[in-house]
């Protein structure tokens, strides 16, 4: 088999990102230093010496610690995505303080028109983004708004704590109960096919029968009312997403990936008693193979995208080689891109492509699948499983 042709048709494939923090009045970087002071390059450019506050230098001292730690971070995943956004989208190659100052101005000279976001999503077949917030839903100069999952971890904390806090935990788990039905249902008053949220360390198992009292910890109250959002979600027909893996109690700022080997178990009381689909996205490595097992155990539980620090190519071929083997197509997602900006989401998106045509390339080469078995997981992974997980199977936005 060619291992171009199989690339070139991946690269053609439609695209649901299924988690980004792109906000609909802004999608497009303003300039050179919105794209190159992404998060993720940022740490690894750091990892070669570029300072933290780069930002409150002299242009010329700014310039000059960037491109350093840029060539000397080559080999690193985020820098090869920037590398492919600024060649691929503005026909940029990084050599000197001249080269930079052209890609800024081309940034600036492209984000002024009206169809740059979409040009983009184009280019990739990027045909829907996913966000948590409804204000940042309405996407300017795009064919489609936003799909909208809102949040719910920044309000379920603070319903847990006034229990904690009441002097009637019991009376105060019931409105909170109440506040959940009523909140779920605005949410899909508003189109939402489902919710997500974020589940930091807890030492508490979903099949357990907690109960309200003066001795109630904070993990178990949180379950309580997580299983108030199951059912509620059940009861409309909506699905959750489960972001784990993150931690930040090891700081005060930092977060870092946790590889607690039971937290994917914990969770396997919700997924036995909701038929809900439960899509997981974990960033802890050691998680994906715990995530692929809970699919294979359960119907409704679906793998989602790598998130954090498992977006790395090993950690991407790895969780690839689990679902392989253990899961037909339809129960993965495999894009999840965390942009702040469109173009980061080419850069994150095209890497991915280039990671899924090599593993499935190779699947074919050993002969353990066929290429028209390879394209169709491929369009799954990319596409498929995510539209009829979110309902957009038949509405003409998939």
């Amino acid at each position: 088999m060619n291992k171009a042709s199989l690339l070139d048709d991946i690269m053609a494939m439609d695209v649901i990102d299924t988690h980004t923090h792109l906000v609909g009045d802004h999608l497009c970087a303003e300039d050179f230093w919105e794209i190159a002071d992404y998060f993720w390059l940022n740490r690894e450019l750091q990892t070669a010496g570029y300072p933290p506050d780069a930002g409150a230098l002299p242009e010329e001292k700014r310039i000059e610690a960037f491109l350093k730690a840029y060539h000397a971070s080559r080999n690193t995943l985020m820098n090869i995505a920037f590398t492919t956004i600024l060649k691929d989208l503005y026909e940029v190659k990084l050599t000197d303080a001249a080269s930079v100052r052209e890609a800024d101005e081309r940034v600036k000279a492209n984000r002024k028109g009206s169809d740059w976001a979409q040009s983009v999503a184009d280019r990739l077949h990027v045909r829907r983004f996913a966000v948590n917030h409804p204000q940042h839903a309405a996407f300017e100069g795009m064919a489609q708004d936003a799909l909208l999952f809102p949040r719910i971890d920044g309000w379920l904390p603070k319903l847990v704590q006034q229990i904690l806090q009441s002097d009637r935990r019991e009376e105060a788990l019931e409105q909170a109960k109440d506040q959940i039905r009523k909140q779920l249902g605005e949410y899909q008053d508003k189109g939402c096919t489902g919710i997500m949220t974020t589940l930091p360390e807890f030492d508490v198992a979903a099949h357990e029968p907690y109960r309200i009292d003066g001795h109630s910890r904070s993990d178990e109250v949180l379950f309580m009312l997580l299983h108030e959002v199951c059912a509620e979600l059940e009861r409309r027909g909506m699905f959750l997403q489960l972001f784990l893996g993150v931690e930040r109690r090891w700081g005060s700022t930092s977060a870092a990936p946790v590889n607690d080997p039971l937290r994917v178990v914990r969770l396997y009381g919700f997924f036995e008693k909701y038929s809900i689909p439960f899509e997981l996205v974990t960033a802890a490595e050691l998680s994906n193979l715990d995530v692929v097992q809970a699919a294979w155990n359960f119907p409704n539980v679906h793998v989602g995208g790598m998130w954090w620090y498992n977006f790395r190519a090993s950690t991407y071929t790895q969780s690839m080689q689990y679902r392989l083997e253990a899961l037909a197509p339809a129960k993965s997602s495999l894009i999840v891109s965390d942009a702040r900006c469109i173009e980061w989401t080419y850069g994150k998106i095209h890497v991915v492509k280039r990671l899924l045509a090599d593993v499935l390339d190779e699947q074919v080469a050993k002969g353990w699948m066929d290429r028209e078995f390879a394209l169709r997981c491929a369009a799954e992974w990319l596409h498929g499983s995510a539209a009829r997980r979110y309902g957009l199977n038949g509405q003409g936005g998939a």
